[in-house]
Formats: C-alpha cells, sequence, structure tokens
C-alpha cells in the first residue's frame, strides 16, 4: 500500500517532536509562514482548519482575530492531542468531537474577535469524506496537508462542497523555488540535511524521507491554481514566500 494511505499512522508516529522538528528545520520561518497567511484572511464566524494537526494555524487564527468558532480535523489522534493540550495551555476552550454526532451548532460559535479567544473543536476525519453538510464553514484553510491527500481532486471537491456561496479558502503549501541556485541548494537540504535531523530527533527513518519525497513530487504555483479553478474556484491567485519554499494559495468559492 501506499504510504499516504497510512497518514494518520506515520504523523502519529513523529508527532512529539513534530512542532520542534518544524521550527528547527525552518529556523523558526513557518511562524512567520503562517502569520503572513493567516493576515490575508477575511474575518470568518466558523472556520474548517483542514489538517489541522498540532493546531499550530488555528491559534494563530484566534491570535488574529480571524475566526469565533473553529473546527478541526486531521487522520493524526496523536498530533490533535497534542494540539489539544496546547491549546488548553493558552487558555483556549478547546474539545473533542464525535464526527457521528456533529452537526451545524457544533460549527456556530463566537463571532471573530480581536482578542484571540474562541473555541477549537477537533475532530478525527478524512479530507477527501468530510462529515459536515454541504455550505457549512464561512472559510477553510489548509496548512502543509493537501499534499498528504491520496487524492488530490477529490480532497479540493470535498472543499468545495462544505465552503458556503464566496467563503474563503487559503492553503498554505510547500513549494519548489523557480531560482537555480535557490532550488540546489532546496535539494541539497531536503535530500541530505533534514533526513538527518529528522531521524537524529524523532528516531524514525521513514517519516522525513515521506517528507522530502510528497514536497518533491507535489505540484506548485501555477499548476495548483489550476487544480483549484477546476474544483470550482474563483478568485484563485497565489503568493510565493521565502524565495518560493512555501506558496499561499486563496480562492473563493
Amino acid at each position: 500500500m501506499e504510504e499516504k494511505e497510512h497518514i494518520g499512522q506515520l504523523f502519529d508516529g513523529i508527532s512529539g517532536t513534530y512542532d520542534k522538528l518544524n521550527h528547527l528545520l525552518s529556523l523558526n520561518i513557518d511562524k512567520l509562514w503562517r502569520r503572513k497567511a493567516v493576515s490575508l484572511l477575511k474575518p470568518a464566524g466558523n472556520l474548517l482548519d483542514v489538517a489541522i494537526g498540532t493546531a499550530d494555524l488555528s491559534l494563530e487564527i484566534l491570535r488574529q482575530g480571524k475566526a469565533g468558532s473553529i473546527t478541526g480535523i486531521d487522520l493524526s489522534r496523536n498530533m490533535m492531542e497534542i494540539g489539544l493540550n496546547k491549546c488548553h495551555g493558552k487558555g483556549i476552550d478547546a474539545q473533542w468531537l464525535d464526527s457521528q454526532t456533529f452537526n451545524q451548532a457544533d460549527a456556530s460559535g463566537a463571532e471573530a474577535s480581536s482578542t484571540g479567544t474562541g473555541t477549537i473543536r477537533f475532530m478525527e476525519a478524512s479530507a477527501l469524506d468530510m462529515p459536515f453538510a454541504d455550505d457549512s464553514f464561512d472559510a477553510l484553510t489548509c496548512a502543509y496537508g493537501v499534499r498528504n491527500f491520496s487524492n488530490l481532486d477529490r480532497g479540493l471537491s470535498e472543499m468545495y462542497r462544505v465552503i458556503h456561496g464566496d467563503g474563503q479558502l487559503l492553503i498554505l503549501e510547500f513549494s519548489y523555488p523557480s531560482n537555480r541556485v535557490v532550488r540546489a541548494l532546496y535539494d541539497f537540504f531536503f535530500s541530505k540535511i533534514m533526513p538527518l535531523i529528522g531521524r537524529m530527533v524523532s528516531h524514525d527513518p521513514k517519516a522525513y524521507t515521506y517528507f522530502r519525497n510528497s514536497v518533491k513530487n507535489f505540484i506548485w504555483g501555477d499548476a495548483m491554481a489550476e487544480r483549484l479553478k477546476a474544483a470550482g474556484f474563483r478568485d484563485v491567485s497565489y503568493k510565493p514566500l521565502t524565495f518560493g519554499i512555501t506558496t499561499i494559495y486563496l480562492a473563493r468559492k
């Protein structure tokens, strides 16, 4: 079976060191990427964070007052456990949701505020088969998750379905630099340095090899924008950050 079919287990295995490695390998620039991405969001009452992981993006959304109620889904329960504890440590109202009993009332909550307060609900669910009714959310975000979808078009179609009319989509994902020199350095880092550090810190030789391959084999820029348009989204735009190492994609239903 393909590794992507076991993405939940893969991230469960590295959940304890995931945040530390993210910040270490990016020299903490990942925090700036999330901050910039969230600054481009328009305020929403309720928001779905796909591949919420350890909740760093969701917490930044609350910090900037861009949503009052966030529902986050992921296949890795261990990652979400860390996110849940992180929320509680910051005094954020956070708890588990059961996908079997979820209803529209669960998605609604406090209006977006500038105080960083709000709610985050965690749910174990697949982005390819979301347990939500059509038009359930005002906005949808996904940070570093779409490249792990075993079927990208199906995942984008599900995103389109659960956002209500004129709702905003924001995707933050790794990409490849266009500059030859930067790309060569990037390739060296991904091929040699990152797997080595990943093995030393996480003690999982497969996880960061998968991470490298998932980035190198994924689409970015115009190709990703075209897939978003094919899924039905409009007003599609994208903004590369840090020499094109990562890219913000924005669209509307």
